[in-house]
């Protein structure tokens, strides 16, 4: 299926700026490309331009690691990366740069879902497949991509709103108003989309849930912290916090520590979590969380297969969702050795 299509001075030109900006402080997770440019662009490499989102949370550098390890030149891959920095506007300007090298295959995880129609026609046109990493994207016609491979959000948030649907179901919860904030993440993406979608499924079978206020925490500590900080001042009978990734919690936890509250398992207020990190599944362990469900960034093997079938002429499928788990106190300690994210 690949045809060759690497104009080398371009691409010369591309890397050295990439290594520029690398060695100037802008690169976040290693080397951007093989240093055998020559040996790379006259062998049968396969070559792939990624852009990923940003560097946001433990859980986007993981997703980022997954791929990289998996999309190497020893796997026979020539891996182009650019990490848009949480803007849509530079993940854009990385696939046109990507379509004008003539790399064989794009792959990115989208910041929002809209907003990519354009783009994408023009990869289209190129001959170019795209492959949507994680997130997917808002657009009428899906032919502009080739597949997706991420996960479930709408599922993770209705198997947080399930968790808590069976934690409450002690008589003593079933008439007593239930108080309940929301940290989103960036507002537009797949995952804060599809987090709320699923939890609010649950919620409205409740007429005791008293969902509070749904805020966006931008996915960080920093951001998550701020607003849990004024959160706790407007509402101070908070029951339940809903923090849409794990780097939010954290930064939401110490907030409550801070204003002289307890959270979690022995705690006034419950938490529940997304992502399931190491670190955050360690605070599962000493019952900080309560409950945090699995958003698995284990997905560059399955990326690389994918890949090798169209290299192939296989028959692919629009969509390849990645297994996940939920835990609490009671499983976590079976998989905390294991963790590697």
């Amino acid at each position: 299926m690949r045809n060759k299509r690497i104009i080398k001075y371009s691409m010369m030109i591309f890397i050295i700026g990439l290594l520029v900006a690398y060695t100037t402080g802008c690169g976040m997770f290693g080397p951007i490309v093989s240093e055998d440019l020559e040996t790379s662009t006259d062998s049968d490499l396969i070559v792939v331009g990624f852009s990923q989102l940003g560097s946001e949370s433990l859980w986007r550098t993981a997703n980022t690691a997954s791929i990289q390890r998996a999309l190497t030149k020893e796997n026979g891959y020539f891996l182009i990366f650019n990490n848009a920095r949480q803007k849509q506007e530079n993940q854009i300007k990385a696939i046109r740069s990507f379509i004008s090298q003539r790399v064989d295959y794009i792959i990115f995880s989208p910041v929002t879902e809209d907003g990519w129609e354009t783009v994408l026609l023009e990869a289209k046109e190129a001959e170019i497949p795209v492959i949507l990493a994680d997130r997917t994207v808002n657009i009428e016609d899906d032919s502009l991509y080739t597949t997706r491979v991420g996960t479930d959000t709408q599922e993770e948030g209705e198997k947080a709103g399930k968790w808590l649907e069976d934690y409450l179901k002690d008589d003593n919860y079933k008439n007593t108003k239930i108080n309940i904030v929301v940290l989103q993440g960036t507002m537009g993406s797949t995952s804060q989309i599809g987090r709320t979608i699923g939890f609010d499924i649950i919620a409205d079978k409740h007429q005791n849930w008293n969902i509070l206020k749904q805020v966006s925490g931008d996915f960080t500590t920093a951001k998550g912290k701020e607003v849990m900080e004024i959160l706790l001042k407007q509402y101070p009978d908070i029951d339940v916090v809903v923090s849409q990734n794990d780097d939010m919690t954290f930064g939401a936890i110490e907030a409550i520590q801070e204003a002289g509250r307890t959270v979690g398992v022995d705690g006034e207020i419950t938490m529940i979590s997304f992502d399931a990190t190491h670190d955050a599944l360690e605070m599962v362990d000493k019952g900080l969380i309560n409950v945090d469900v699995e958003c698995n960034p284990e997905q560059g093997d399955k990326i690389a297969e994918v890949i090798k079938k169209m290299e192939n002429g296989e028959k692919i499928e629009k969509l390849y969702i990645i297994e996940e788990n939920v835990f609490t106190r009671e499983n976590v300690n079976q998989y905390l050795e294991s963790r590697t994210y």
